[in-house]
């Protein structure tokens, strides 16, 4: 059972193995997947999270022992990356895999301090009057341009996936969490639009978007506006064909 382990961590090693053979039986739930679920428990005087993901099936076994790394592996080297260009995530403590036959991919889990956040962008999104709405979503698209200059593509830039602390005096730090699927590549104008067609914001938001971004990026907003709502628009037309089809084959 291969353990990989931040060099802060390495003396807990056998707690850490311990937390993952008696996941199922121990720790607070936090989110229930089919096949993937997150737990927090205690090390030691800190808690930390657990993301667990299940035995992949046999294809995907063959695929994630031999020609890809584990989620869970991804998830701790990406947040290593994060950490090396500034970009917050919770700090990342190590991952272990279970090997069956063949040496085949089994159970996996990625360990890292547990965040105690205030809400995500999804509470602005279904709340206009959210306190200081403006001011967070200019610093998350400021979080998201320093994020697209480090040359990091994070494709699962969605609401839920950033998680936001309130420090004080009008000021929010930003962590990006659920790291498994990235891409490190310098990114075009028009990808980096396309990164915020997830984040399923109004008009109104994306125009606030637009603006912060240009300003940063010293790209006029005439230029950027067309692209992010284009590929917005698209977006959700997409997600709601979806919907439509779905509920319709019922």
């Amino acid at each position: 059972m291969p353990t990989i382990l931040h060099p802060d961590y390495a003396h807990q090693q056998t707690a850490l193995e311990d937390l993952a053979a008696h996941f199922e039986q121990s720790g607070t739930l936090i989110v229930k997947g089919a096949r993937n679920s997150i737990k927090t428990n205690r090390l030691a005087d800190e808690t930390v999270s657990i993301k667990f993901f299940k035995t992949p099936g046999f294809i995907k076994s063959i695929i994630y022992s031999w020609f890809r790394q584990s989620k869970a592996k991804r998830s701790f080297e990406y947040a290593l990356y994060l950490q090396q260009h500034g970009i917050l995530t919770p700090f990342p403590i190590g991952y272990i895999e279970e090997r069956k036959a063949l040496g085949l991919l089994g159970d996996s889990y990625y360990f890292c301090r547990h965040i105690d956040y205030d809400f995500t962008i999804r509470e602005l999104i279904h709340d206009p009057l959210f306190p200081n709405r403006v001011a967070i979503l200019e610093q998350f698209t400021a979080f998201t341009f320093r994020m697209h200059e480090a040359r990091i593509h994070f494709l699962d830039h969605s609401p839920g996936n950033t998680l936001i602390k309130d420090l004080g005096n009008g000021q929010y730090d930003f962590y990006l969490i659920d790291l498994n699927r990235m891409q490190f590549r310098t990114l075009s104008m028009a990808q980096r639009m396309d990164n915020f067609k997830k984040m399923w914001l109004s008009k109104t938001m994306l125009r606030t978007v637009a603006a912060t971004y240009a300003q940063l990026s010293g790209i006029p907003e005439s230029e950027l506006w067309p692209m992010l709502w284009q590929t917005s628009q698209d977006f959700k037309r997409k997600i709601n064909r979806k919907k439509w089809l779905k509920r319709k084959l019922r």
